[in-house]
């Protein structure tokens, strides 16, 4: 199921939804206070759609606007960002709002435009716009003994070829599987496709509990149990692909980690480990696929840039709420950057390898296979 991109009526409708949401698990008050901290960079934010559409030079008035902020020659490509340089003026907006998202909004705040019943009446509409009365994939919710999910695949009736397992981002405060369901279901359209060469792939994607409602080990524990269950589906871990994006990536290196971890050899390290259970037989997965993972939680080298649209103080903040009062933000089960014990990688890395995707500041999207 591949729908259109997103239209602006998809936009007024998503608005739609979010705003009882809001009400409802935040407060009027608390909502009505952040929006109109939020206004005037609305209101700068509309100036540029306003003089982008009504403008015959869209793209010439787009930089004339956006430089007269940082002082710059607005007829000067160059004096932009690599993104706006390359970025339709939509796309700059909605990185804009995304970037102001992430420094100003309380993260209360920010998980209820990813979660389940925003989410979820959102993706309806948009099958419905594209002539969709129901998911022509089928999917449904997972509860298991200590995990849930999404459980996705192309053929309920037979037995899965591929599954790919998958841990959705949001720095552990925000985000939900729900967000992600119209790009799993994209996902597994194109693993069902001639070119994606399977007969039967399923996708199953963690829904792992937030910050602050729970933090570390919580959402490992989550997670183990999730990628249990999926061997007990499969009877072979080399037919499971463990993904994520941003912290998503975060959880699956960690997950990767713990599996390594319960030799002997490494469960005598004195590390923060999940479980001291021996393994039986190889439980690597085939593949690890990562889209710009969140691999060392907290760093010196994590600064604002403008390119960036993460805030590296609330970035920080999300890093120690997930690490809790327990344990240190430094270990590496909770932030795997940080695990310097090359043999530790050699047993945690996949059958087939890592491949890794991040976009970088002169190059749009570089990709990388281990």
């Amino acid at each position: 199921m591949l729908l259109g991109q997103v239209s602006w009526l998809d936009c007024f409708v998503f608005l739609v939804f979010l705003a009882p949401q809001l009400i409802i698990h935040v407060g009027f008050f608390p909502t009505l206070l952040c929006g109109l901290r939020a206004l005037p960079f609305l209101c700068k934010s509309c100036r540029i759609v306003y003089v982008s559409i009504h403008d015959e030079s869209l793209i010439k008035l787009h930089f004339i606007v956006l430089s007269a902020a940082h002082l710059a020659d607005p007829f000067q490509r160059q004096n932009q960002t690599p993104f706006v340089q390359k970025a339709s003026w939509f796309e700059d907006i909605v990185i804009r709002c995304v970037r102001y998202a992430f420094a100003y909004i309380p993260a209360n705040i920010g998980r209820v435009f990813f979660s389940k019943p925003v989410s979820l009446p959102f993706l309806r509409f948009r099958m419905l716009r594209h002539g969709y009365f129901r998911s022509p994939i089928h999917w449904h919710e997972v509860n298991g003994d200590k995990f849930k999910g999404i459980w996705i695949i192309n053929d309920k009736s037979r037995k899965p070829d591929i599954v790919i397992y998958y841990a959705h981002g949001g720095g552990f405060s925000m985000g939900s599987s729900y967000f992600y369901l119209e790009f799993l279901l994209a996902l597994l359209k194109l693993l069902a496709s001639p070119a994606g060469g399977y007969s039967n792939p399923a996708i199953f994607a963690l829904e792992y509990t937030l910050v602050p409602d729970a933090s570390y080990p919580v959402q490992l524990q989550q997670a183990i149990a999730g990628y249990r269950h999926l061997l007990s589906l499969t009877g072979d871990s080399s037919k499971i692909c463990v993904g994520g994006d941003s912290a998503g990536g975060t959880l699956v290196l960690s997950l990767l980690l713990h599996l390594a971890s319960i030799s002997e050899k490494e469960k005598s390290n004195g590390q923060a480990r999940i479980s001291s259970e021996p393994a039986h037989g190889d439980l690597r997965p085939g593949m690890a696929v990562l889209i710009s993972p969140w691999v060392t939680l907290h760093s010196p080298k994590s600064k604002n840039t403008s390119s960036d649209y993460l805030d590296a103080d609330n970035l920080h903040l999300y890093a120690l709420q997930y690490a809790g009062n327990k344990f240190s933000v430094q270990d590496p089960l909770i932030s795997p950057g940080n695990c310097t014990d090359v043999s530790w990688w050699q047993d945690a890395c996949p059958k087939q390898g890592f491949f890794v995707m991040y976009g970088a500041k002169r190059c749009s999207h570089p990709t990388y296979a281990i």
